[in-house]
């Protein structure tokens, strides 16, 4: 059985990996030049993603709301993510 402590450090291990996987891209490969603007800016998503799934996963909710609720917090993510990186919607945050 995993305990709380477990899912937890779990939930908030990915985006660190995540983000030690693109510090090392960007040492690695000439063609990933992120900023620290750009690091700063995927910390706060990432980490305020896995904030909320936390909330979600430890919330009193029936196992398929809480699955409801997480997808559409990835949802919001990866079109918030998307957005930034080629502006699908033009917005003023638009990237590229």
């Amino acid at each position: 059985m995993i305990t709380q402590k477990q899912k937890t450090t779990i939930i908030f291990a990915v985006p660190a990996l995540l983000l030690a996987t693109a510090f090392f891209a960007n040492l690695l490969l000439k063609d990933w030049n992120w900023s620290i603007f750009d690091f700063i800016v995927a910390a706060v998503i990432l980490f305020g993603t896995a904030f909320f799934i936390n909330l979600v996963v430890f919330s009193n909710k029936t196992f398929i709301t809480k699955v409801l609720i997480s997808l559409v917090i990835l949802m919001i993510v990866c079109l918030v993510w998307i957005e930034l990186a080629v502006g699908i919607f033009g917005s003023f945050l638009a990237g590229s």
